[in-house]
């Protein structure tokens, strides 16, 4: 018997990205002590605050199905989180809450991909972008951001990939690369979607990790709330990764019919993280700070290492729980930097090429170890590609 193409075409008959991820795993499991630089995985867990608030409600008897398109406490919490952080009014119509950023990633281009249509996103990308988009049987189209812009996409270098395009996923603060995306590159992409008559769909899951700039979410522009679905996460910004709590705010049309997508699917998530989650939200910008800031301090270490050597070079770093680091001055590519520094100081890094062809030469460093290993580890980088350098 046979599977079905579109499932065994998920990464496009090659690799997933995540070879040196799967290597180092490997290591450990064989008893080799690696440091791991790879996923976007808080080095701290969910704050205690939040597993009490869900203990309180599982234990009160929230364990059964929860409403499909979220419970009106939880829905109107985004809302309100919108609201106040765009200006865009939005009301529980406009939420749909999923099972993870993720999730809603893959329902919002089933809400606006038809079989066969062409839909854009940027490279450099989050590995899971590609799949994402030929798991709802649409053609993945990338528009290069080339690293002598940051790697901020421009207009014209949109305008260049959208003829007959439906769609563009956009990511800011952005993964992997750290930028934080300019006021100018998001009227660019809002200009691009306007002209182009494309959806914006807008993954902004890091958008309380912000170290410099101002983080602009498409759906705030002129003639965008009605072309934009903005997906949310509780993952990065409240450390509630295993949670799998997410959502999509989006047109009041859009959202609904996205429901009868999610009773077909996911059949909702369960009421108890949802009531874990108001909680968390609730507490408002103290908790996202304290769960911030050791990126934060991460990054100024980073900053301070590499201002002091110049063979590995650092993409702006705006945001979120990445550094870029740009190694082609040692002439290898990422991936071959990344295998060799795990074979030889077993510290694990993500090569730039598993996000696209646009990071070629460069590795991804999540900044998710305590202080000291960051540091200590983040110097054997240098040191290593000094050594290596031709």
């Amino acid at each position: 018997m046979e599977i079905s193409n579109r499932i065994q075409g998920l990464t496009g008959g090659g690799s997933d990205g995540w070879d040196v991820f799967y290597k180092a795993r490997r290591m450990i499991g064989a008893g080799v002590s690696v440091t791991e630089l790879t996923q976007g995985e808080h080095d701290i867990r969910t704050d205690q605050s939040i597993l009490d608030a869900m203990y309180r409600s599982a234990s009160g008897g929230n364990t059964g199905y929860a409403t499909v398109p979220g419970t009106n406490s939880m829905r109107d919490a985004v809302a309100a989180r919108l609201t106040a952080r765009t200006g865009v009014h939005t009301t529980r119509d406009n939420v749909l809450v999923t099972p993870g950023g993720q999730s809603a990633l893959f329902a919002s281009h089933h809400a606006v991909c038809d079989e066969g249509d062409v839909a854009l996103y940027c490279d450099p990308y989050y590995a899971t972008y590609p799949g994402t988009l030929r798991g709802v049987g649409a053609i993945p189209r990338a528009v290069p951001c080339l690293p002598e812009n940051a790697f901020q996409p421009t207009f014209s270098d949109i305008a260049a990939k959208s003829a007959g395009a439906k769609s563009l996923l956009v990511n800011t603060p952005n993964n992997p690369t750290g930028v934080v995306y300019s006021r100018e590159t998001v009227e660019g992409i809002a200009r691009a979607c306007r002209e182009y008559d494309m959806w914006c769909i807008s993954d902004e899951v890091y958008d309380t990790q912000v170290w410099d700039g101002t983080h602009i979410s498409p759906r705030t522009l002129d003639g965008m709330a009605e072309r934009t679905l903005v997906v949310g996460s509780m993952s990065k910004s409240h450390a509630m990764t295993g949670s799998r709590i997410g959502w999509i705010v989006g047109p009041e049309d859009v959202v609904e019919n996205l429901f009868n997508l999610a009773t077909h699917t996911t059949y909702g998530v369960p009421g108890y993280i949802q009531d874990a989650a108001v909680f968390a939200l609730g507490e408002g910008l103290a908790l996202e700070e304290k769960v911030a800031e050791p990126f934060r301090r991460r990054r100024a270490i980073g900053q301070n290492i590499l201002a002091e050597q110049n063979v590995v070079g650092l993409v702006p770093s705006e945001g979120a729980m990445y550094m870029m680091l740009d190694v082609r001055s040692t002439g290898l590519s990422g991936e071959d930097f990344a295998d060799k520094l795990l074979d030889a100081h077993h510290i694990a890094v993500m090569p730039g090429e598993s996000f696209g062809a646009s990071a070629a030469g460069h590795v991804r460093v999540a900044m998710t170890v305590e202080d000291s290993a960051f540091e200590a580890s983040l110097k054997t980088l240098v040191g290593f590609a000094k050594e290596i350098q031709p």
